[in-house]
């Protein structure tokens, strides 16, 4: 089987202009691919695949032309694929895809500018996990154990609260340590660090003394 070239892609995209009214050329200057309408002028720029090479380039045709497209082979897939839809549309630039065995090609996204869209639920979970979050143990990147979170910090505090006062009542825990959440971090004990000694009573596990050791100074 032939390997695919970046050649293979020109015919599919020029007919696919072509049936849009444009008269297109190839190698028309440092573009790839131009099509004219009259006045109007849309530019592809072709590759094998999505890289950082591709994107500056339709970046530079777009001092040229608002209507710039970049455009790969059909097969990507999941969320490398959705993410680089996701940034061309941030640069202004549209997205092709080429089925190389018919020719078929297809618009992911059409160029214009971008207007990011603002999830309010995502933004209040930054915010409620920002406030949690205790310090900045993160500064410069993890800790030599990992990623310091709002949660991990607050399963901690009910941890060094257990190897002083040995196995107790989640509110007991809760209200001494100002963890409100104490009893449902013991119950979930996403880390391993809790055991339920009795309903509503939990201890310690020597798990948790490990994390104790390994966290206790972040």
């Amino acid at each position: 089987m032939t390997k695919p070239r970046e050649a293979d892609l020109y015919a599919p995209v020029k007919a696919y202009l072509q049936r849009q009214g444009y008269d297109v050329k190839g190698e028309v200057g440092a573009a790839d691919v131009v099509g004219r309408r009259g006045d109007d002028l849309v530019v592809v720029e072709l590759k094998l695949g999505f890289s950082l090479a591709l994107f500056h380039q339709g970046i530079e045709r777009l001092a040229v032309t608002d209507d710039v497209y970049v455009a790969v082979p059909a097969g990507g897939k999941g969320k490398a694929l959705r993410n680089n839809v996701k940034l061309a549309r941030r640069l202004g630039l549209g997205v092709l895809t080429v089925r190389l065995r018919d020719g078929l090609v297809e618009a992911l996204a059409d160029p214009g500018p971008y207007a990011a869209q603002k999830l309010k639920k995502k933004k209040k979970a930054l915010l409620r996990a920002f406030d949690r979050l205790e310090g900045d143990p993160n500064e410069g990147g993890a800790t030599r154990h990992g990623i310091v979170t709002g949660y991990r910090q607050d399963a901690l505090k009910c941890a060094l609260y257990l190897v002083n006062a040995g196995a107790e009542k989640g509110a007991i825990v809760a209200k001494a340590t100002g963890v409100k959440t104490a009893t449902t971090i013991m119950r979930d004990n996403h880390y391993g660090w809790f055991e339920k000694v009795e309903q509503g009573v939990y201890g310690l596990t020597p798990q948790g003394q490990q994390g104790i050791k390994h966290w206790g100074g972040v």
